[in-house]
Parts: structure tokens; sequence; C-alpha cells
């Protein structure tokens, strides 16, 4: 199949998607092993309310839970009325996170806010030293925890090879949160990461950026530098079976039209490659 037959299928089916996705019972991912959903750091600007109405737009069905929009002191009633909002809008809360761990007992504060919000995945960017006892706490709460990567940006967890020399020789359930994008920017190739680590990647953030270097800016997925074919087709051959959410991180002020045209190229993507 031509590049060029590609990107006509994948323009079409983007269209599609945007314009008659709401009179369709089935969406394009619904087949497929994985699923698509947001990360809530793309609303850090916007309160519950405006979020979930953004994801019912989207029909969007999984959000990673962030504690602006629900705090780490919440307590059981506040968890509850939550979880009920968002029900009424047909959204799971499948994990927290990120969560930035620098001791003990931010590692055990996360631990104990994970399991009274009730998932069992969290993603988290821990000091290293912290590793051991994050281990512990994996068995003993049998959660999974998904480290997440930065790219340049940061010197800790800058991408999958760096996150796998610290996890290796630890329990099954440490794993990571790939981001395409911050992988591409720090030189690696999301779509040979996730062949390589499937079994130890738990969570994704789905992004496109404008190139493979630290100055690289996220940009709506299809107009960035990413493969996305190639990437929703490892998604397949893997059998990756977590969700990928989509981390928009461009104008975080008026994010919503280049949510919605992301969320559809994915979902174009999607169909344009089905065999």
């Amino acid at each position: 199949m031509s590049k060029t037959y590609l990107t006509l299928c994948i323009s079409l089916t983007l269209f599609l998607c945007i314009h008659f996705l709401s009179f369709s019972q089935k969406l394009p991912e619904a087949n497929e092993p994985f699923k698509i959903g947001m990360a809530g750091y793309t609303y850090h600007k916007f309160d519950l309310d405006r979020t979930l109405e953004d994801l019912a737009t989207n029909q969007v069905k999984y959000l990673c839970i962030k504690d602006f929009h629900l705090p780490f002191n919440s307590s059981e009633q506040e968890i509850a009325a939550f979880h009920q909002k968002l029900a009424e809008k047909g959204v799971t809360g499948y994990a927290v996170g990120p969560i930035y761990m620098r001791s003990k007992e931010d590692v055990d504060n996360a631990f104990d806010y994970a399991k009274r919000v009730g998932v069992k995945l969290i993603v988290g960017v821990p000091n290293t030293e912290l590793l051991p006892y994050i281990n512990e706490k994996v068995k003993a709460y049998d959660f999974k925890y998904a480290i997440h990567m930065h790219g340049p940006d940061i010197a800790l967890y800058p991408d999958a090879d760096d996150i796998w020399s610290h996890i290796k020789d630890l329990d099954t359930r440490m794993g990571m949160c790939l981001d395409i994008g911050h992988t591409a920017r720090n030189g690696k190739d999301p779509v040979a990461d996730l062949e390589k680590y499937k079994d130890r990647i738990f969570d994704m953030h789905i992004k496109d950026v404008t190139a493979a270097t630290k100055e690289g800016k996220s940009i709506e997925i299809g107009r960035g530098i990413l493969d996305i074919p190639a990437f929703v087709q490892m998604l397949r051959k893997t059998g990756y079976s977590g969700v990928c959410s989509l981390e928009h991180e461009r104008n975080f002020d008026n994010p919503f039209s280049g949510i919605a045209e992301s969320i559809g190229y994915f979902r174009g993507v999607i169909v344009a490659t089905k065999k």
C-alpha cells in the first residue's frame, strides 16, 4: 500500500469518524484489543464537568484520573460522587496518575489513594531509590505500577530503555507507561519499543510531535513525524490490551478542537489499517 493511498484512506476515515461517529453504534476500536482513553493532564485547566463533557463529545470511555479532579484527601463520599459523575457519562476511571513520588510517605499516600479510588493501576514518577519499596507495595496490594517517561526534558526516566534498566529484575507488575511523543523526542522508536517491552507496558500516552529532538513540540496526531499507522499495527501485533490515552499538550487554554482532531485521526488510522 503506497503512502499516498494510505494518507488518502486515513483522511477519508478521519472525516467520517468526526462527522458521522455519533450515528454509529460501534466505535472503530470496538473490535481491537486496546482501548482509547484520555490522560487527565490534558484537562488540567478545566473542571471535571467540562472534562466529562468533552469525553462524551468524543465518545471516549476511559480516563486516567489526576488529583486536580479528585484530590488525594477526598472522602469516601467524594470518591463515590466522582465515580457517579463518570458513570453518568459512560466513563470509567481506569488508573491514577502520573503521581510524583519523592519519599516513602509519597508512595504510601499514592497506594492508599489508588485503593480508595478503586483502581489497580498507578502511573508514577518515583525517585529511583524508592523502587525496591514500591516493588514490595505492588506485591502487597496486587497493583500494577507504570513508570511514566519524559523524554529529554528531565533526567529521570527519559525512555523505555532507561525504565527497563531499573525494573527488569523487579516484580513483573512493575512496568511502564509508554509515552510515544517523549520517546520520539529522545531519539527512540516507539513502534520498536512497544514490540520490545510489550509485556511490561501497562499504560500508554499517545500524541504526535514536530521533531525527534528535544525541541520537538506536541501537535495534533497526524500532523507530526510519528508513523501512527505502523504504531496501530504494532498494537495489534503485540496484543496490547490496555488503554491508549491521548495526552494532548497543545493550546491548553482551548484544546478541544485539537483533541477531536487527534482522536478522529487515530480512529481513522484504526479503520484504514484493518485487513
